[in-house]
């Protein structure tokens, strides 16, 4: 998957805002102001997505993907990384961001969440 298609994925996903991180070097997509998607870089300037992860499905999808890696530089409990050049298909990465989204949103104040789907 690329970048375009991971950006149109996020941002048809309600409420979602896209900034640009300098200090990471990322684009980060947020919802209710937080992060529930990064594309960045790894140590060696490889593209990877970062996305938040529920912590039994973390382990499952590292033990079967080997281009999915603990969060870079985040939690690596609660988040993963996936190589933009790994043979993981485009419906599970788009799974992968619903399911960041989704745990994200539900963090969310009620009141926040009505708003959002009310937007």
């Amino acid at each position: 998957m690329d970048k375009t298609t991971i950006e149109t994925i996020c941002l048809n996903l309600t409420g979602t805002i896209q900034d640009y991180k300098k200090e990471w070097e990322a684009t980060r997509f947020l919802v209710g102001n937080k992060m529930y998607a990064m594309i960045g870089g790894d140590s060696e300037g490889k593209p990877i997505l970062t996305l938040k992860c529920d912590p039994n499905r973390s382990e499952e999808l590292r033990a079967n993907h080997d281009r999915i890696i603990p969060g870079y530089y985040m939690n690596k409990k609660h988040w993963n990384s996936i190589y933009f050049d790994s043979s993981i298909s485009s419906e599970l990465v788009e799974k992968l961001i619903i399911h960041s989204y989704s745990l994200v949103l539900q963090s969310l104040p009620k009141k926040i969440q009505k708003e959002i789907s009310q937007s």
